[in-house]
């Protein structure tokens, strides 16, 4: 019996992912039929490659070994394929692109129609997920790459196999009713004076809701939160009611322009990041490289022209 590039791949995913249970979930499979594959794949070179520890699985010295040459290998099929596909020089494979709920709005269509234009034989496909598990999403290989946010106060998780640029820095600022803003006699506030006022944020789970609690503790105090509410639309109607105020940026205003809310400017720095983050060992591919220069053109382009200057 041989290796083969299926067990290569269910090798390096139990290196990444830890457990039987978690490669299953990845890869489509059952965990039996993940501990069939490792099964074979030991048979294959002779030597153990995990070993029980409790209830789980470690990989042993020799399964180390394996899964680094494993991803080596994996990441030079994939690279092939792709050499093959492109040898006409014209770029054709598929590419799935991660993206959350405000970028699909915002960025994804921009994002479709230019890869059309400049590709067209790209196969360019998306998977809405959730900002907190982007970075996962993308170790995992569930999508190819993936546009995410960034709060330098309360950062994303870092992944050595996983690399993380920035596209577009925006600041965050005040919403709130037209009638709360008429008592507010300032062109701008620091976050110190606002100890007092009603909030509408996301809960402390989301990035977002952990970046607004740690900017407003840095600040001296613990935002007084009256809603805690993840949709960006939801938020604005409440605040343009009157009942609270909420940090925005000039995105988020944008997806919900017919809000009748003020935006105040924030003294302090209090900002978020849009980013890109996609495996470090795909950087050399041809596909990586394209999508990484559309995604960037449509957040410098369409972006910008659409909310104006940051």
């Amino acid at each position: 019996m041989v290796m083969s590039l299926t067990h290569l791949a269910t090798l390096r995913a139990l290196d990444r992912l830890g457990t039987m249970v978690s490669v299953a979930q990845a890869l489509g499979y059952t965990p039996g039929a993940v501990s069939q594959q490792i099964s074979a794949l030991e048979t294959a070179v002779g030597a153990p490659l995990v070993a029980r520890a409790g209830r789980n699985v470690i990989l042993t010295d020799a399964g180390r070994v394996l899964a680094l040459h494993a991803d080596r290998i994996l990441v030079a099929e994939q690279d092939a394929l792709e050499a093959l596909r492109s040898v006409n020089e014209e770029l054709s494979a598929p590419f799935v692109l991660g993206v959350f709920g405000s970028t699909a709005a915002a960025l994804l269509p921009a994002v479709m129609a230019e890869a059309q234009r400049r590709y067209p034989r790209l196969e360019l496909t998306s998977r809405e997920l959730s900002v907190d598990v982007v970075v996962d999403a993308v170790r995992r290989g569930t999508v190819d790459a993936a546009i995410g946010l960034d709060y330098p106060i309360a950062p994303m998780p870092r992944s050595g196999d996983a690399e993380i640029t920035m596209l577009r820095r925006e600041s965050f600022g005040l919403a709130m009713s037209r009638d709360f803003s008429r008592t507010v006699d300032a062109e701008a506030v620091h976050l110190r004076e606002l100890a007092d006022w009603a909030f509408v944020i996301p809960p402390g789970h989301t990035p977002f809701g952990a970046a607004v609690r740690a900017v407003c503790r840095q600040s001296g105090f613990e935002p007084n939160v009256h809603h805690e509410i993840m949709d960006s639309a939801v938020t604005l109607a409440l605040v343009a009611r009157g009942l609270g105020v909420a940090f925005v940026t000039d995105t988020m205003i944008a997806l919900n322009p017919a809000a009748p809310i003020v935006r105040l400017r924030i003294a302090d720095d209090f900002s978020r990041e849009i980013v890109l983050v996609r495996p470090v060992a795909s950087v050399a591919r041809r596909t990586v490289r394209a999508v990484t220069a559309v995604v960037r053109a449509v957040v410098n382009d369409d972006l910008q022209g659409a909310i104006g200057s940051p």
